[in-house]
């Protein structure tokens, strides 16, 4: 196994000058996340062909040319269910990788299986079985260990064989531009989520217009407190806390207190912080709130959900593809939702190659389409 550990900044200008002019790279990170906020990178491995770089972020402090070879346009970045190593670069570089393949999404679209990891997609694939080594390795100690090294490298080193396997799968299938697509989407998912972390509050449909500007404002005020402590935001205030808060609409601290739901210790430091939250809230014009949730769909429409989800099944078979990487359950009901009368926006992942593939036969298929 060829791989090399680059631990300062010459070994990294050595080794992007290797990778310079790379039609691919695969690429992968092993980062720590406990008890914090941000995930920490440790590690970055790259690869082209047979030999893997692995990169101590600990020791370089130049990071341009990693930003720059990331960014490059005219290179495809390969990696496995990249979501996490997305936080990564985005908190340790400041920059996504992009053009972006995530062979997770690949073998789905292509018919390889759904969420396979990367043991499983290698033995698929490659027929080789990889041990789960250094799994739950304290990557952030030091010195790296040869046999941190070694199962690092392989995180690379065999998924280069394996995406080109797919490649080869995507061009037999046109299908290339759909892997592409889901890498972009893969982005979009990550930029799309810290706007909409109030909405993801359990129960969040049942509040007002307003009541719902003070949880926005409170998930706010939580995401940039726990930014600054790196720490996770559920040990600053938990979600049902925000929503009691949300639905009362405390004007006071004896209010606040009444409700029951904060720690001692979070009511005396940061009861004013809240209560700031909920007031300007209250000031907002009715304008400018935010549009309510929907609600739960009715019997009616639950029973649409299932004659939909049984549609995106056969459709998923005619392609060849996993259902569950067609479209979600959450697509489905926009579309019914959509069917009766009420306004919604498109995604954008309903673009592209699932526009004609699939959101139009679903919408096709509802009772009265025409």
């Amino acid at each position: 196994m060829n791989w090399t550990l680059v631990e300062n900044d010459d070994s990294l200008r050595g080794a992007l000058a290797s990778l310079a002019g790379a039609d691919e790279i695969a690429v992968d990170t092993e980062f720590m996340r406990r008890n914090s906020y941000y995930p920490h990178i440790a590690l970055l491995q790259l690869c082209t062909d047979d030999h893997a770089w692995l990169i101590d972020p600990l020791t370089i402090s130049n990071l341009d040319g990693l930003r720059a070879l990331l960014t490059d346009s005219a290179c495809i970045k390969v990696l496995h269910s990249c979501s996490e190593d997305l936080e990564v670069f985005r908190h340790w570089l400041g920059v996504l990788p992009s053009p972006l393949v995530d062979t997770q999404r690949a073998t789905a679209l292509l018919g390889k299986g759904f969420g396979l990891g990367y043991r499983a997609l290698v033995k698929e694939l490659l027929g080789v079985e990889l041990d789960k080594g250094e799994t739950r390795s304290d990557w952030l100690k030091r010195p790296l260990s040869e046999s941190q090294c070694h199962y690092a490298a392989l995180d690379v080193l065999e998924l280069v064989p394996a995406w080109r396997i797919l490649r080869e799968l995507a061009e037999e299938q046109g299908r290339m531009q759909w892997v592409l697509d889901e890498g972009e989407e893969a982005i979009r998912l990550l930029k799309d989520r810290d706007g909409q972390i109030y909405r993801r509050v359990k129960s969040a449909s049942r509040l007002s217009r307003r009541q719902l500007e003070a949880l926005r404002r409170l998930c706010e005020w939580r995401e940039d407190l726990a930014r600054a402590v790196d720490k996770p935001r559920g040990w600053i205030v938990e979600d049902k806390a925000f929503l009691a808060i949300a639905m009362a609409i405390p004007e006071d601290h004896d209010a606040l207190a009444e409700l029951d739901v904060l720690p001692a210790s979070v009511l005396r430091k940061q009861g004013d912080s809240l209560l700031a939250c909920v007031e300007q809230a209250l000031q907002l014009s009715e304008e400018a709130l935010p549009p309510a949730l929907p609600g739960p769909l009715t019997p009616p429409q639950r029973n649409l959900l299932k004659a939909l989800r049984t549609e995106a099944k056969s459709i998923a078979a005619g392609l060849n593809v996993a259902p569950e990487i067609l479209i979600s359950t959450a697509d489905l009901e926009l579309i019914i939702r959509e069917a009766s009368g009420e306004a919604i926006t498109e995604p954008e992942r309903w673009q592209g190659w699932r526009a004609e593939a699939v959101i139009q036969p679903l919408r096709a298929s509802l009772p009265g389409a025409s």
